[in-house]
C-alpha cells in the first residue's frame, strides 16, 4: 500500500485481525457472530486464570498457524502441559471451551460483495486437526466436498462465513474454518486464513471446484480482485 504495488489478498487490517484470533474472537462476538467461549490469558497471569473456563479447553497461542503450539486438555496435567507448550510461541494465549465437534470448512472470493464456495469437512486422522494430522501423519487425515451435513446448515455457514470476512475487513480470498457440534449441529466460527494453502490439492482450491471455479478460473479471479482494489485506492 505504502509503495503503490496492487497486491492480491487483505490489507495490512484484515490479515493482522485474522492472524490475532483474541482479537478476531472480540470483532466476532461484539456483533453477535458464534464462536466458542473463551478467556484471554497471557505469560504474566497464567496461573492464575488458567483453569477458569473449565475442562475441556483447548490452548492456542494467539498468533500462530497451521495449529503450531495448539493442545486440547481434559485435566490439570494435561492443561499444565498444553500451557507450556503454547507459551512457547506467544506470550498471549487463548483458552477455549473443548467442543465435541467436527471441523467444517468454506472459501470466500471477493471484495465488495463476496460470495462463499461450497462447504467441506476435514476428517483429521487425531482428536482434532493438529500439526501432526496436518502435515506427518502419512495421508490419514482426509477431506469431504460437499461435507455430509443438512443443505440448511450448509447455507448458514456460507452466511455467516461471508459475514465474519467483511467484519474482519478481508478482501480478495480466505478460507473460513468452522466447527460444528456434533448432535446439535450448531455453528461455531473458528479462525480465518486470508493465505490458505493453494495446492490444487488443498481445500481452498477444491472447495471453489465443487462450485463450479476451475483452478486456473481461481487464480485469475483473485487477481482481478487484487487490481479491483489497487483502482479502488488509486480512485
Amino acid at each position: 500500500d505504502a509503495c503503490g504495488v496492487p497486491y492480491t489478498g487483505s490489507n495490512v487490517l484484515g490479515s493482522a485481525l485474522t492472524m490475532d484470533k483474541i482479537r478476531t474472537k472480540q470483532v466476532w462476538l461484539s456483533l453477535g457472530l458464534p464462536t466458542p467461549q473463551y478467556r484471554k490469558v497471557t505469560a504474566e497471569d497464567v496461573h492464575a486464570n488458567a483453569a477458569a473456563l473449565g475442562l475441556p479447553v483447548v490452548v492456542k497461542p494467539a498468533n500462530e498457524g497451521s495449529s503450531v503450539g495448539i493442545s486440547k486438555a481434559r485435566n490439570t496435567e494435561e492443561l499444565k502441559a498444553a500451557l507450556k507448550e503454547a507459551i512457547k510461541y506467544d506470550r498471549r494465549l487463548v483458552l477455549e471451551e473443548g467442543l465435541d465437534c467436527r471441523e467444517i470448512e468454506t472459501g470466500v472470493l471477493g471484495n465488495y460483495d463476496p460470495k462463499a464456495a461450497a462447504v467441506g469437512e476435514i476428517l483429521p486422522s487425531e482428536e482434532f486437526y493438529s500439526y501432526r494430522a496436518k502435515y506427518f501423519d502419512g495421508g490419514q487425515s482426509k477431506i469431504c466436498i460437499p461435507a455430509d451435513i443438512p443443505a440448511e446448515v450448509a447455507e448458514e455457514i456460507r452466511s455467516i462465513a461471508v459475514e465474519a470476512y467483511k467484519l474482519l475487513d478481508c478482501a480478495g480470498y480466505a478460507r473460513v474454518d468452522f466447527f460444528l457440534e456434533k448432535g446439535t449441529n450448531k455453528v461455531y466460527l473458528n479462525e480465518i486464513n486470508t493465505i490458505p494453502g493453494f495446492t490444487k490439492y488443498s481445500m481452498f482450491p477444491l472447495l471453489w471446484a465443487e462450485a463450479g471455479v476451475t483452478y486456473p478460473e481461481l487464480i485469475e479471479r483473485i487477481i482481478s480482485l487484487g487490481f479491483e482494489r489497487y483502482e479502488a485506492r488509486r480512485s
